[in-house]
């Protein structure tokens, strides 16, 4: 019943997220992910990874603009989140290398071709850890948003009473922190229904995941830090959850070669806050990488 009704809500979302293709990949310890693809199914590959309590739906402002469209747009649902398995237990979610192995699912079942990994805030970690075990040599680079380089105080910005109310059993004390998580994901907050579509998204949310997926190991020096294809870096300067200046100190020190783009006007979101700008700068990286 859960499944028919979320199904119902992506299917209500603007048009151009309609007219996808939608189908599942069983990762290798057995868990669904439900995938989406729109664009051009012979253009370039993206494949958008989300953040925490997030689903395919954070990216409808690229599924929508018509300078992506030529590419094709491939995006999951991470393992706890939106219309994937939400298997019980810690032991899913606690190792980085499972989500890894989700998203090397998800380039094989697809046959993207050296796709580009877009990868939002956890979405960031995502990708170190399968540049970690699986090396850069089937894609053709990497765009971090605001991504966790390292679950490290000195790069995530303390929110004690969120992430301990995100894993309270009391149902309305978690819902509400699970509202405000999400506000401080934005600068400048979406339009009301915008929001709800996104409140409603993360609170179908494992519970499980919430709890395991904070102690998550990413292993930088083993995957951002080998990396040898272009990877950029896109944060928003008015960040309420993660340090956006040293992330990318970070990211730099282990990895010279990054380059990086800081969005004055956006907080956790750019590619939500400032889609006309992240969108475009997107296109010049993936124009111009060599395939």
């Amino acid at each position: 019943m859960l499944r028919a009704m979320l199904l119902a809500c992506a299917l209500a979302a603007p048009a151009a997220m309609a007219d996808s293709k939608t189908y599942t990949v069983t990762a290798p310890d057995g868990v669904t992910l439900a995938v989406r693809e729109a664009g051009d199914p012979h253009g370039a590959p993206l494949i958008f990874i989300h953040g925490l309590l997030g689903s395919t739906l954070n990216w409808e402002a690229q599924v929508a603009d018509p300078r992506l469209q030529r590419y094709r747009l491939i995006s999951y649902d991470m393992r706890g989140h939106g219309l994937s398995g939400k298997p019980a237990g810690a032991e899913a979610y606690s190792d980085g290398r499972r989500w890894a192995a989700d998203l090397r699912a998800v380039i094989t079942a697809s046959r993207a071709a050296r796709p580009v990994l877009v990868g939002w805030s956890l979405g960031g970690a995502v990708i170190s850890n399968y540049l970690s075990a699986y090396g850069d040599g089937a894609i053709a680079g990497a765009v971090y948003v605001d991504g966790v380089i390292e679950l490290k105080p000195e790069q995530i910005v303390a929110h004690p009473e969120v992430y301990r109310d995100l894993n309270a059993p009391d149902l309305k004390t978690h819902l509400d922190a699970v509202r405000e998580f999400l506000r401080l994901c934005f600068h400048t907050q979406p339009a009301a229904p915008d929001f709800e579509r996104l409140l409603a998204n993360a609170a179908v949310a494992s519970w499980d995941m919430q709890r395991a997926v904070q102690s998550m190991r990413v292993d930088l020096a083993g995957g951002l830090g080998k990396a040898e294809v272009p990877v950029l870096l896109i944060y928003g300067a008015q960040d309420a959850l993660v340090k956006a200046r040293p992330s990318i100190a970070r990211a730099a020190e282990v990895n010279p070669r990054i380059r990086s783009k800081l969005y004055d006007a956006s907080g956790h979101a750019p590619f939500i806050e400032e889609a006309d700008r992240f969108n475009r700068d997107l296109a010049g990286f993936v124009d111009g990488l060599k395939r």
